[in-house]
């Protein structure tokens, strides 16, 4: 019996208990990208969290607990709100690291913006990927893959 729980994960999220997959928030202001991207990760076996705004990602984050986020860097004013300074994808990664409940979580940035600009920034930030939209998807789940440690799961096994 002690083999099979050395293969037990030691910190399971509460999606994973339930449906054994893993949880991805999007976070963009695109509508389009947020559906997509959705489409593309729930077609490879996530759960997917959408967010339009900053203050709507750190609400996802403290109440679902996701296993990683995909970010994008530009949003625009919150007239809603009063027109005041808006979210962008720095300031809501600084303040996902002051959340005791996302300080690790890791991060990849997806970004229209300049990426000569962005990539130091958004690495430098904390941010494990980045990639520049229009988004390589095979890619992306490669890179979702190893940062979660399911690259081993798309690997098929050897031939004996």
């Amino acid at each position: 019996m002690r083999g099979m729980t050395e293969s037990i994960p030691l910190a399971l999220t509460a999606s994973e208990i339930v449906t054994g997959r893993k949880k991805i928030v999007v976070v963009d202001d695109s509508l389009v990208v947020r559906k997509v991207l959705a489409m593309k990760l729930k077609a490879n076996g996530y759960d997917v969290l959408e967010a339009a705004d900053g203050a709507t990602a750190l609400s996802i984050v403290r109440s679902s607990s996701p296993d990683l986020m995909l970010l994008d860097i530009s949003f625009p004013t919150d007239v809603a709100q009063g027109g005041g300074a808006s979210w962008d994808g720095f300031h809501i990664m600084e303040w996902l690291r002051r959340m005791e409940e996302a300080k690790d979580m890791p991060i990849i940035v997806i970004t229209g913006g300049n990426a000569d600009e962005y990539r130091p920034r958004s690495f430098k930030a904390g941010a494990v990927g980045f990639f520049s939209k229009p988004i390589n998807q095979e890619e992306l789940l490669a890179v979702i893959r190893r940062t979660v440690g399911e690259d081993q799961l798309s690997i098929p096994p050897q031939a004996a």
